[in-house]
């Protein structure tokens, strides 16, 4: 192992013990908490939406998230073990059948939703309830 990856794998440690960096895959809808800094002050801001791609490489490992704002498409690349990126929660799973949710840029509306993946559990429904 060379001097560059063990410094990354140094700093993916020290950043996996400051923040917990929950489990996530495309479809899901994230709540994503920044560090926005005007000026002097710096504040968190949250920034929710569909996560529409991941990108797994170690260091340099980011996510994509979008988001319709006031009727425009928005889309935000996070890199995963970045400092501005405050925390991460999980606002609801979604059933993909893709990686990469790409389609979604050319679709409105209904058509636009994803699926919300069931938990598997029995909620007094079915045929034993």
């Amino acid at each position: 192992m060379n001097t560059l990856q063990q410094l990354e794998k140094d700093y993916m440690a020290e950043m996996k013990a400051k923040r917990a960096v929950p489990e996530f895959s495309p479809g899901d809808t994230l709540r994503v908490h920044v560090k926005v800094t005007e000026g002097q002050r710096e504040r968190i801001q949250a920034y929710e939406g569909v996560c529409i791609a991941r990108k797994n490489a170690g260091l340099n490992s980011s996510f994509t998230v979008r988001k319709i704002s006031f009727g425009e498409g928005v889309e935000r690349v996070f890199p995963l073990f970045a400092p501005i990126v405050d925390k991460i929660e999980v606002v609801r799973k979604g059933r993909v059948r893709r990686a990469k949710l790409y389609y979604l840029r050319d679709r409105r509306g209904r058509s636009a939703r994803i699926a919300e993946e069931s938990t598997g559990g029995n909620d007094g429904e079915g045929e034993n309830a």
